[in-house]
């Protein structure tokens, strides 16, 4: 029975289904700037750029030289990284004892460049990106059907922002970035190269943003402007969860895309509003977020 007490559940399992997608980018990208903003305190406004960036890279990729999905998937965030390693190293490293707004400001400014760049050089018009062979068709459920590529970019986000999570919560090497941010001369004094910590720890927050660029490439059209339409999505997400807060920002992502989809069936007309209305009535009850620590 497809409908129920008023409910079409064909319609209402497909926007969950949408709200899911959404939430696995949300969560990846609140993810990497939670562990940027977390650990080493830099407002990264570059990140939606990034996000584009991988998206970008994979499109051109396979056009020029025949890359597949399934090599992107791996290439493209360590190309995506290394970008963000240079840019952390000859961009911000400079400034890093300055307030942080001069690093927001850079962040913001550098990503409104990319942008102008790959609008003056592909238009603003969105290309498509196949969809994988193996991932291709989907499974017939009682209420919907869920395609077999939808159901990767779900499972995939879930185990890449858990492990995340673990590396960072449970892992000597989490360890060290927490003490790097903490205390840097006392880890400095063990032998550990904290700017090169600090330098990697950027590159690899920013290849998440690449590496969801490559999984969101088949879904979304590649254009110029994907990565600044989600970015305010995403930094509204990372306030709900507590900013710096890693498990926070997974929740909430995941979380925030499941109340956008069910609020595009029962009230489409907020759902484009519903995370900012969250965010205000968070900050309003618990200004340090859902997750965060207070001050």
């Amino acid at each position: 029975m497809a409908t129920f007490l008023g409910i079409n559940f064909f319609a209402l399992f497909g926007q969950l289904l949408i709200g899911l997608i959404n939430g696995s980018f949300y969560a990846l990208l609140s993810l990497g700037l939670a562990i940027i903003f977390g650990l080493l305190r830099i407002i990264n406004f570059a990140q939606g750029a990034m996000y584009m960036l991988g998206a970008f890279v994979a499109l051109l990729g396979f056009k020029y030289i025949g890359m597949n999905y399934w090599v992107a998937l791996l290439i493209v965030p360590i190309v995506v990284g290394v970008i963000g390693v240079l840019i952390q190293r000859f961009l911000i490293r400079p400034i890093a004892n300055e307030d942080h707004l001069y690093s927001l400001l850079l962040t913001f400014g550098l990503a409104l460049m990319i942008q102008g760049l790959f609008t003056h050089w592909f238009g603003s018009s969105g290309q498509s990106y196949p969809v994988p062979d193996a991932l291709k068709g989907g499974v017939r459920l009682p209420f919907m059907y869920l395609p077999n590529y939808r159901a990767w970019i779900i499972v995939v986000s879930v185990l890449v922002c858990f492990s995340t999570w673990w590396m960072i919560e449970k892992t000597k090497l989490g360890v060290y970035l927490r003490a790097g941010t903490e205390n840097p001369q006392l880890l400095q004094a063990f032998g550990i190269n904290v700017p090169l910590i600090v330098t990697l720890t950027f590159g690899f927050g920013v290849g998440l943003a690449g590496f969801a660029g490559v999984m969101a490439a088949p879904v979304y059209s590649v254009s110029p402007d994907m990565g600044s339409n989600i970015l305010i999505i995403v930094f509204a997400i990372v306030v709900i969860g507590g900013m710096g807060s890693i498990g926070g920002a997974i929740l909430t992502g995941l979380g925030m895309g499941v109340v956008e989809g069910l609020t595009k069936y029962f009230y489409p007309e907020a759902s484009a509003t519903v995370i900012f209305l969250v965010m205000v009535i968070v900050l309003l009850i618990k200004p340090s977020g859902l997750f965060g620590k207070n001050a």
